[in-house]
């Protein structure tokens, strides 16, 4: 059975989104999908979603859903809650890392703390694949709900749940600074300016957006061979330095290639960690080589397998005053 929902109020950055379009990168199609995978990888676990699905990432602003047919689960990731009226006109209040079944007539307004946060659905959502993924490129005007936003009067499809709500504890990432490999452009750069880059502080530009993190900062001063390349493969997590000596960070949906000189790339682990730079926040670097780079991602997996374990059922007992205890054993599951 599907089930529908009406969108009463869109938000503000919010559009559907997977984990990316993979295999498209050499005719200049942008991988896309979520800026932190590993979120919308959590909505979807506690909406008991396929772990491909699609979802909405909220960016800025939340939207209200109401259902119009069948009972849906949602989960709700990141610094995401809401309000839940019932159809018969009862209201409650709805934290985050929840997975929660709404029925028919329900309405629930979400409200965002920090984004990025994720909506996950039972089923995912039922979006039609353009280049093997129902990612949203707002760019190019393709994939997701029309290659757009979400607009109010839209109306979602996913599949049917029949009971059981879930909770988890947040899932959270690794402070400090994030983690680059130098180059492949190293040269391009002097000695003076490779050491500043992962000494000095850096700050989140307001003109950043899903293709890329400007920061701001001291100047980054180019060597001889100067900021500009013959241009080759650009890929979330690059570091861009062009003329001005100022950093650009890739992001999802980043172009497939270009002309200014990397300074280090972003590790894979770290690029969810990235999501969350709102303008104004202060940025580091540090340097890591491959053997740290994998053993990062490695453990990146490792935490959200642990994380995915303590999912546990709302079924009479309180999981998340259980886990705000100081257990002595450090258990907080049955498993």
């Amino acid at each position: 059975m599907s089930v529908r929902l009406a969108v009463i109020r869109a938000g503000v950055g919010v559009a559907a989104q997977d984990f990316g379009r993979k295999g498209f990168r050499a005719l200049g199609v942008p991988l896309s999908g979520a800026l932190d995978p590993l979120l919308l990888a959590a909505a979807n676990a506690l909406a008991s979603a396929p772990d491909d699905s699609a979802g909405l990432e909220i960016l800025l602003a939340a939207p209200e859903l109401r259902v119009e047919k069948g009972a849906l689960r949602i989960g709700l990731a990141g610094d995401l809650s809401g309000v839940l009226t019932r159809a018969g006109g009862a209201r409650e209040n709805i934290p985050s890392w929840r997975g929660l079944i709404l029925r028919e007539g329900d309405a629930l307004a979400l409200r965002l703390g920090r984004g990025p946060a994720y909506l996950g659905f039972s089923g995912g959502l039922d979006l039609p694949q353009v280049l093997g993924a129902r990612a949203t490129l707002l760019r190019a005007g393709f994939g997701g709900l029309e290659g757009r936003a979400l607009l109010a009067g839209d109306a979602l499809c996913c599949g049917a749940a029949a009971a059981g709500d879930f909770i988890a504890p947040p899932l959270l990432h690794e402070p400090g600074p994030i983690r680059f490999i130098p180059g492949p452009q190293s040269d391009h750069f002097s000695p003076e300016a490779l050491a500043l880059f992962a000494a000095a502080e850096w700050r989140a530009g307001a003109e950043s957006d899903r293709m890329g993190l400007r920061l701001s900062g001291p100047r980054l001063t180019h060597s001889a061979r100067g900021a500009n390349i013959v241009s080759d493969g650009a890929t979330p997590g690059a570091i861009q330095v062009p003329g001005d000596g100022q950093p650009i960070v890739l992001r999802a949906d980043c172009q497939t290639s270009g002309g200014y000189a990397k300074i280090g790339c972003a590790i894979y682990a770290d690029l969810p960690r990235l999501a969350h730079v709102a303008p104004g926040d202060i940025v580091t670097f540090a340097p890591v080589d491959h053997a740290e780079a994998a053993a990062a991602r490695s453990g990146s997996r490792e935490n959200f397998a642990r994380w995915r374990r303590e999912i546990a059922p709302c079924d009479g007992w309180d999981p998340e005053k259980l886990w705000s205890e100081n257990l002595i054993s450090g258990a907080t599951s049955g498993q």
